[in-house]
């Protein structure tokens, strides 16, 4: 993974690009279409004895068509459109280092002169290579929306958690696993076993069955749904509670157990509180 950084760093340099273009663009989201259907939300015989008593009774719920986030939104698309970088996880001052030993070897091998990255712009170029953010207060979260919807004139938002979690699924090409896309954890996560105590680049996992990436492990998700109980009660479309001060976030991150990457956890945070090295976000659309 650092050779394949050292060497499109390498390219960007040698073709006289700006290394921090991309910052100044409209940051293209990838989104995956999810046809809308109905599914059992909530604790199935597939979680075991997982289940808190958040995820019951399972219940049916219908969804319409939507967008969701191919992938968790990166640092360079928060930077794009926020001017900012609030995360935790970037690349490492070693890292730094190793490329400016390779950039020497390959000016003295071929006789080049490619200019060398100072330690700063190294470490904000990272983000190009696509860690997803973090630590991103629910506040902070709504103004990049708000932001990205300015500059792009689409309606981008969170998804709700009725969403979330049928995606997670796969929709209508549920394979019906505990996890999103396996039922082996650590082919779809980064997850407390083998994180490493941090991030790693979105999508170098396997996708789910719709073609999705990381919905469990590597960052939680906020969604865009206070916190509420279920009930039995057939539900379309649902959305969570009008009032309350917890917002449901999905998908537990780096630092969390393979029980909390299961496609049923809810986690909930108050309102409030600024965000953690292990909550991210995933966008949606509505599809009309």
């Amino acid at each position: 993974m650092v050779m394949r950084r050292l060497i499109n760093i390498l390219i960007l340099f040698a073709s006289s690009a700006c290394l921090f273009d991309g910052w100044t663009q409209t940051p293209d989201i990838k989104m995956i279409f999810v046809k809308g259907g109905t599914f059992s939300m909530g604790c199935t015989s597939k979680q075991g004895n997982d289940c808190s008593a958040d995820e019951r009774p399972a219940h049916q719920v219908t969804v319409s068509d939507f967008y969701i986030g191919k992938y968790e939104i990166t640092q360079s698309e928060w930077e794009a459109v926020m001017n900012n970088n609030p995360s935790y996880f970037t690349l490492e001052p070693s890292d730094w280092k190793t490329m400016k030993i390779f950039m020497a070897g390959v000016n003295k091998l071929n006789r080049t002169n490619y200019a060398v990255p100072t330690e700063t712009e190294w470490n904000r170029a990272s983000v190009i290579d696509g860690l997803p953010v973090e630590q991103i207060s629910w506040s902070d979260v709504h103004e990049f929306i708000r932001r990205l919807n300015a500059k792009t004139g689409k309606d981008y938002r969170l998804p709700t958690e009725a969403e979330w979690e049928y995606a997670a699924r796969g929709g209508t090409a549920s394979r019906n696993c505990k996890y999103s896309g396996s039922d082996e954890v650590g082919d779809v996560a980064w997850y407390g076993n083998n994180s490493g105590g941090k991030t790693h680049l979105v999508g170098t996992k396997k996708a789910n069955e719709l073609g999705i990436y990381d919905m469990c492990g590597n960052v939680s998700e906020w969604t865009g749904d206070k916190f509420g109980y279920y009930d039995s009660s057939p539900k379309t479309d649902p959305k969570g509670e009008a009032s309350g001060d917890d917002i449901v976030f999905r998908g537990g991150g780096w630092n969390a157990g393979s029980q909390l990457m299961r496609v049923t956890i809810r986690l909930r945070r108050p309102i409030h509180i600024d965000g953690d090295a292990y909550m991210g976000l995933r966008l949606a659309r509505s599809a009309k």
